[in-house]
This record gives C-alpha cells, sequence and structure tokens, in this order.
C-alpha cells in the first residue's frame, strides 16, 4: 500500500503528526506532499524538526492569492505528483484550500479519498473552510470522523455507512505527543516572564474576524476590558495579516501583550499553563479540552460543537460585554469535564482500517 499524506498548513501537520509517525514506526511506503498553503516550506522546516517529522517529499510552494488562484495552483502541482507516485490513497485533515484540492486531484484520478476529521459542520457557507469541508467529505472514500456526532452529521447528508469510520481526534494523540516534546524545550515563560496559570493566551486569525474592522475591534475592546478587570498578562502571538490589518484599521490594543508569533511546542507550553484561553481557531478549542484549560471562542458558531456541550468552550463572538461573560463564566467552571475526542489511538485506528480496507491487513 502507497500513502500521499498531503499537508499545507501549520494546523494540518500537527493532526497529521501522529499518522505520519505511525507510517514510520511501521515502515509503510508513504510520502509527504507540502502545499505551502500558508507558508514556504523553508518557513516550515523548523516546524518539522521539532516535531522530529521527516521532510516532505514534494513542496509545491503556492504561497497565498484569492481562493480561486491558491486551489487552482494547489489542484494542477498535487495532480502531478499523483500521475507520478500513483498512490494507492490520498490522506488530507481538515478544511483548506489544500484539503478541497487534494481530495478533488485525487478522486478525478480515482484515486482512493482519505479525509482525516470528517463530518464538521458550523452551517455557516460564509466561512470558506465550511464549503471546503463539505466538498471533500461528499468526494472522499474514507471519511474518519472524531466523534458520533460528527458521524451522525455524515449519514444525515446521505453519505454511506460503510465509507464513515469513527476514529477520535488525531489532535490527541497529536497533544500527548506533542507535550512530551515541549516539555524538553526552553521554557518560554521565563522568557516571557509569566507564572503558571497568571495569564490569559489569546489567538485571532480567521478571516470573519480580522478582515472585519467591526469585529476585530471588538474583540480588542473586549480583551481591553478583560484586563483592566482581572489585571492578567493577556499574551496574543499576532498572525502576520492580524498585525497588518491591526495596523491598516488603526486598532488599538491596550492591555494587551503583543509577540511575534512563536513555533508549536511554545504555543503548547502558553495553552498548557494560561489561566485561559480567548480564541478562534477550530484546533484550540479541541487542544484547550484535552488540556483542562477552560475555552472561550470569538466566534457566533464551532463546528467544535462537543467542547460546548461537555463544557470546556463558550461561544463569545466579537461583542466585548459578552467576552468579558464568558470569561467570567469559564473562570468559575469546573474543569474536570469529559474527554469527546478520542483516547489518544486515532492515528493508529486509521492506518489500521486504511490496510483492511485497501490490501487486508498490513
Amino acid at each position: 500500500m502507497k500513502i500521499a499524506i498531503v499537508v499545507g498548513t501549520r494546523p494540518e501537520i500537527i493532526k497529521m503528526s501522529p499518522i505520519i509517525r505511525e507510517c514510520e514506526n511501521r515502515s509503510l511506503n508513504y510520502f509527504i506532499l507540502h502545499t505551502g498553503q500558508h507558508y514556504s516550506y523553508n518557513m516550515d522546516k523548523v516546524f518539522f524538526k521539532q516535531l522530529k517529522l521527516p521532510e516532505p517529499k514534494y513542496n509545491l510552494d503556492v504561497g497565498s492569492g484569492s481562493h480561486a488562484e491558491q486551489t487552482g495552483k494547489i489542484l494542477i502541482g498535487i495532480e502531478k505528483v499523483l500521475l507520478k507516485e500513483e498512490p494507492d490513497v490520498l490522506l488530507v485533515e481538515g478544511d483548506t484550500n489544500t484539503v478541497v484540492a487534494g481530495a478533488l486531484a485525487a478522486s478525478k484520478l480515482h484515486i482512493k479519498v482519505g479525509h482525516v476529521e470528517a463530518g464538521l459542520r458550523s452551517y455557516d457557507r460564509n466561512m470558506p473552510e465550511e464549503i471546503n469541508r463539505v466538498i471533500a467529505d461528499h468526494v472522499s472514500d474514507y471519511l474518519f470522523a472524531p466523534t458520533k456526532k460528527s458521524k451522525k452529521i455524515l449519514l444525515n447528508e446521505g453519505i454511506s455507512l460503510n465509507k464513515i469510520f469513527v476514529t477520535g481526534n488525531t489532535i490527541v494523540d497529536a497533544v500527548f505527543q506533542n507535550v512530551k516534546l515541549a516539555s524538553k524545550k526552553e521554557d518560554i515563560l521565563n522568557k516571557l516572564g509569566l507564572n503558571k496559570q497568571e495569564y490569559f493566551l489569546v489567538t485571532t486569525h480567521r478571516q470573519e474576524n480580522v478582515d472585519n474592522i467591526n469585529r476585530f475591534n471588538g474583540i480588542l475592546k473586549g480583551l481591553k476590558k478583560i484586563n483592566k478587570k482581572y489585571k492578567y498578562p493577556i499574551i496574543y502571538p499576532i498572525h502576520p495579516r492580524s498585525l497588518k490589518n491591526m495596523k491598516s484599521y488603526n486598532l488599538k490594543s491596550d492591555g494587551i501583550k503583543i509577540i511575534e508569533p512563536v513555533d508549536y511546542l511554545s504555543f503548547l507550553q502558553l495553552e498548557d499553563n494560561a489561566r485561559l484561553i480567548l480564541t478562534d481557531s477550530g484546533g484550540v478549542q479541541e487542544e484547550t479540552c484535552i488540556l483542562g484549560r477552560p475555552c472561550v471562542t470569538l466566534r457566533d458558531n464551532t463546528e467544535r460543537p462537543e467542547t460546548i456541550v461537555v463544557g470546556s468552550n463558550v461561544l463569545a463572538g466579537a461583542n466585548h460585554e459578552k467576552m468579558l461573560e464568558c470569561v467570567s463564566k469559564m473562570l468559575e467552571r469546573d474543569k474536570k469535564w469529559d474527554k469527546p475526542f478520542g483516547d489518544g489511538t486515532a492515528g493508529s485506528k486509521i492506518i489500521d482500517i486504511l490496510g483492511e480496507k485497501i490490501y487486508g491487513e498490513i
């Protein structure tokens, strides 16, 4: 069995890392293709090195552009590689332009497609990610659903039961594996002068927030109010695009300690030791749930409703008063919630399923 693993963004690399490690441990025939959707491979080299992952065999370096331009470049690049390599199955993860382009390229070449983290829905078609994940699910042959809820969503959309497998989410595997790596790294808390449980961590980078002056301003205003009330430092490792928009909109960042983006292991340390996290990232919603850290999501909806149900997360949108209210609510909440995303063996289960479905037991 020959497996193509396609990644394009750092969250995809993180969530694919347990599958890559499983392929390595079993000495399987596989290769990694990096599209460079967010960063060039040169910028991501350190990421692969930190996580102790092998380097990609192919690097498309497509860079930024409109959704059509970026998706088109990825589609063309992946097709060329697939025609050369002729894998039995292509794996994609999540909801990016890399995912939809990879799934389309493989399905049109009659190569089996496996979608890791299938069945997530926000039901908000204003989000390009929602369109990507729906398309990827409906052209995939193997849908690796993280939870029973995501399986039910897929069944309700008419996808055949024999294509759906509840595996848990590879983010659990990744957090367990990578927290161990992070513990051996230089302590970023000391570097930033922070004490455990005595700071808030924030990330906001989604188009719906940082490209909208009113929403972005509402979030920054809310962070200022939170800092004023609780006196905790608010640490914001800011995405370059978010910083650019903040400057162009002439928005104030009072009460917020803006720092440059940090590497993943450093960010895991910051998450693991924060008093509370505010975010618009889907992956961070999951990570905080796994790590036992309260989360306030700066969105009006989420494709991770399991975090809301178990009580690890709450939706605040971009309203400054609502943000303050939600922070107060989450600080008082019992952190002993159920963990809905599996037991940390998703990567192994996915490889087992592929082996059984394609060629029998590996």
